[in-house]
């Protein structure tokens, strides 16, 4: 069975890339088409570009992630298959009158149109037999990985993906199936792996890394984070903001998150002082596979 492993640009799913060596590494880039989100070099833009396929002009991750996963590529010796979808604003734009309609932690369908569909489209373009899939979860997140399980338990442990396959008999409509393709493995939870030996693998090593991976203004996220990553990222923050507040004049109760808005986060708790370690994994949301 073939190897894949599912690169977040974290240290974690990174450390997998450099200990445990695959038939292919994959990582899904989140874009926006925001040019007050442009990413800085232009030169790395190009090669972004070139890696994808498309126009990339900025992430609404950390921009230090670009170079995590270059710098990455050269530490391992091998390729990592760049895979983006959508943009952030084409996934959230729905409907014939081009409403915003935000993602729920209920409906998570960023993570699964943004990481998960152009991770499935490459294994479907590329691969197409069932895969062995590393997921980056250590040692102390066995949790993470039984739920992960359970999802796949009526199909015998392999995930499956839901996408359209033809059209039905009038071609009026299309026709969905579920298609299995990937079977998670956990070798950190294996191996006994904790964050401390990941972190002191990576201390001395040419790879830059992201103060944290995934979008800055994720849902997930805690709003004392959410402040702090506004203080690191604003212009990102603002994107944030501004797609609420589109959101909001689209539909009625339409937030990133139920009880306050990032506006009011970006407005409030201006007299704390937050540091980089008052944070851990368990605030950071979590968006990988």
């Amino acid at each position: 069975m073939k190897t894949v492993n599912s690169l977040s640009g974290g240290k974690t799913s990174s450390y997998i890339a450099a200990n445990y060596p695959a038939d292919y590494n994959v990582f899904a880039l989140v874009r926006t088409n925001d040019k007050s989100c442009l990413f800085p070099d232009k030169k790395i833009r190009q090669i972004v570009s070139d890696k994808i396929g498309k126009e990339f002009i900025g992430t609404l991750e950390m921009d230090t992630i670009i170079y995590t996963m270059l710098d990455l590529e050269q530490y391992i010796g091998k390729e990592i298959h760049w895979v983006t979808g959508k943009s952030f604003e084409d996934v959230i734009t729905r409907g014939k009158n081009n409403k915003i309609q935000l993602p729920t932690p209920m409906r998570r369908f960023c993570t699964v149109e943004m990481k998960i569909e152009p991770i499935f489209n490459f294994w479907n373009e590329n691969i197409k037999e069932i895969v062995e899939t590393r997921i980056g979860f250590r040692a102390n997140e066995t949790k993470r990985a039984k739920t992960m399980m359970d999802r796949c338990a009526e199909t015998g442990g392999v995930m499956t993906f839901k996408t359209i396959v033809g059209k039905s008999k009038t071609g009026n409509r299309n026709k969905w199936a579920d298609i299995p393709y990937q079977i998670p493995s956990f070798p950190l939870i294996n191996d006994n792996i904790y964050k401390d030996k990941i972190e002191k693998y990576w201390k001395d090593k040419p790879v830059r890394f992201a103060y944290m991976n995934n979008c800055v203004g994720c849902m997930h996220r805690t709003p004392v984070l959410l402040k702090h990553m506004d203080n690191k990222e604003p212009n990102k923050i603002q994107w944030f903001i501004n797609q609420e507040e589109k959101a909001m004049k689209s539909y009625k109760n339409n937030q990133w998150k139920k009880d306050i808005t990032y506006q009011q986060i970006r407005n409030s708790l201006t007299q704390i002082k937050l540091f980089d370690d008052d944070f851990t994994d368990c605030d950071s949301g979590y968006c990988g596979l």
